[in-house]
């Protein structure tokens, strides 16, 4: 399988807490609900899309229990039966059971397990949120493509998912398209390391 993030950020990079106030309010973060204002149809149809993709979902421990508690309530919304069927796995040293089923703990050496898992047969195993996650498993080489959905909005505080001393990356853009609710969606395929140059005229 193919390893994908899928990442809502603001402006000036910020991962934490997009769909509510009291979504992630670790370390103090009191700004959290800001890709809400900015969701439109067009983009529910496209992250629909990318969900039909998912043979598979890898989450952080934070995201797996807001998960694990929303979704299996929300029975009329039109991507609870694939969010609720499709295999999980969650990667915590603190989980000793996951109730939201399908669910599979790695714990360990979890980089390792993901690339034991992206061995499976199958389309794309999608991490939703789990910045910290996504961030280690980018520096393992491991990601093979990164969705990021931008919003017009700059917050100026919280976790983002591309911190200062994180790993060096190099991506090439495969697609872009902006919807009527501002947002900026990007789709990037990981290349290994960052090239770089000089700028100036030739001699």
């Amino acid at each position: 399988m193919r390893l994908v993030v899928q990442e809502f950020l603001t402006l000036d990079g910020v991962s934490q807490g997009p769909g509510a106030p009291d979504e992630d309010t670790s370390d103090g973060f009191t700004r959290g609900g800001w890709f809400v204002p900015h969701l439109d149809e067009e983009f529910e149809r496209l992250a629909g899309s990318w969900l039909g993709e998912a043979d598979a979902l890898l989450f952080g421990r934070r995201t797996y229990q807001n998960f694990a508690r929303d979704w299996p309530r929300m029975t009329d919304h039109p991507l609870a039966g694939i969010m609720n069927g499709l295999p999980k796995y969650v990667a915590s040293h603190s989980l000793t059971k996951a109730d939201w089923n399908p669910t599979t703990i790695l714990s360990g050496d979890v980089p390792a397990q993901v690339a034991e898992v992206k061995r499976q047969p199958g389309r794309e195993l999608q991490i939703h949120g789990s910045a910290r996650l996504a961030q280690s498993l980018l520096a393992a080489g491991l990601v093979d493509t990164l969705r990021l959905a931008i919003a017009p909005v700059v917050v100026g505080s919280g976790r983002r998912l591309f911190p200062d001393g994180g790993a060096p990356a190099g991506l090439r853009l495969v697609s872009q398209q902006t919807t009527p609710g501002g947002l900026s969606v990007h789709v990037f395929e990981s290349t290994g390391l960052p090239a770089y140059g000089t700028y100036g005229s030739e001699a």
